[in-house]
């Protein structure tokens, strides 16, 4: 069976895999450089942003993807040497007196729920763990010490490595523009004047689905949230959590550099850093974490996250385009979500084996309620 992946980000990177060990002909077509996008971009933090504002089918979805990842790590790190740099590195919550209580309370819940294993903090307790953080008005803090991190181009290294290995065939700088169709069945797509034939097309390609999916006819409300992050330089690990605050998160990594991010900008494809968002990012960590205030800027970069009106994927078929499949929407939670995104789609593609989680929500065609997570509105027209 030939796949044409329209996308060669993680999610595509990763499908093209599982696609091929199970014995079929995956073929990634990438518009620019492989995963060197939101994919790249991305902070590499294993866990959801404030998961208590999803729908519980969200947390299965997450959950059994990041089961996945140590055996992800071990796999690829075998078969190239390369290790992706995940570990344990725990999550800490702090809430100050201005932030809403309500934050708070949801967090402790929502792990109780899903028997997140959870440490209610004091002040004191709080900055034991982190001294960076300030004393000025922090209230309490939740502590999360399963959560783990990566790094999102080892990552990506290590998966081209793979898949060059198992000779998967990587197309780069390959503008997709059409689908090729047999009547309603999809069979293939066309690059200006080529054409590839295929028994399935999976559109993968981030941020930019949504303005494909409106060139051959289907509405996909999937669009570009920017991010912007900035990277300090240490000679030592100044932070050993990630600190995630409404504002501002932290990502320590185990060189001593600290990633500080992330904006979101609902400005279309407009790219590069710029004062505003950076000086943002800045201004929040030195009101939560001024014992950082002493680090080198080193860098900043930014990506296009793919948003979707409630913040939930999209993912399985287009009905109205059979032979057409989509794995996109994943806004902040593409990295964390891949493995378990790429199982699901190789299984339906092939049909091979039962769902491992409810795939229901998460269907292209739903009906979209739900927009405080993204925020912004549901019946806009892009």
């Amino acid at each position: 069976m030939r796949v044409a992946i329209i996308g060669g980000g993680i999610i595509g990177c990763l499908t093209a895999l599982f696609l091929k060990q199970r014995g079929a002909d995956p073929v990634i077509l990438e518009r620019g450089r492989t995963g060197m996008e939101a994919s790249w971009a991305g902070a590499g933090i294993l866990c959801p942003i404030q998961p208590w504002l999803y729908p519980d089918a969200f947390t299965h979805l997450v959950q059994a993807s990041l089961k996945m990842y140590p055996a992800l790590q071990d796999f690829l790190l075998t078969e190239t040497g390369i290790s992706m740099q995940w570990y344990r590195s725990g999550m800490l919550i702090p809430f100050f007196e201005e932030d809403q209580s309500d934050h708070e309370q949801a967090a402790f819940r929502w792990s109780q729920r899903f028997a997140w294993s959870a440490e209610r903090l004091s002040p004191v307790a709080c900055r034991q763990h982190e001294p960076c953080l300030t004393e000025q008005g922090l209230r309490s803090a939740c502590y999360w010490p399963d959560v783990a991190q990566l790094r999102n181009p080892r990552l990506l290294k290590a998966v081209r490595a793979v898949l060059e290995t198992y000779k998967v065939s990587i197309r780069e700088d390959c503008n997709v523009d059409g689908l090729l169709r047999r009547g309603e069945q999809v069979c293939g797509v066309t690059m200006g004047q080529q054409r590839l034939e295929a028994d399935a097309v999976l559109l993968a390609c981030g941020s930019w689905s949504g303005l494909f999916a409106r060139r051959i006819g289907f509405s996909l409300p999937v669009r570009p949230v920017k991010g912007q992050i900035v990277l300090l330089k240490g000679n030592q690990m100044h932070i050993h959590h990630i600190i995630k605050h409404d504002r501002v998160y932290l990502v320590p990594r185990l060189d001593g550099r600290v990633l500080v991010g992330a904006s979101m900008e609902d400005n279309g494809f407009r790219r590069g850093n710029t004062v505003s968002g950076v000086h943002a990012l800045l201004d929040a960590l030195m009101r939560i974490a001024p014992g950082l205030a002493d680090l080198e800027i080193e860098q900043q970069w930014m990506g296009f996250r793919p948003g979707s009106p409630d913040g939930m994927p999209f993912i399985g078929p287009v009905e109205q385009y059979p032979g057409l499949w989509v794995a996109t929407g994943h806004y902040r939670n593409g990295v964390a979500l891949a493995p378990i995104t790429a199982e699901i789609v190789t299984r339906m593609m092939l049909q091979q084996g039962d769902m491992p989680v409810d795939v229901t929500p998460f269907a292209v065609d739903r009906n979209i309620r739900v927009n405080h997570i993204t925020g912004y509105p549901v019946n806009e027209q892009h």
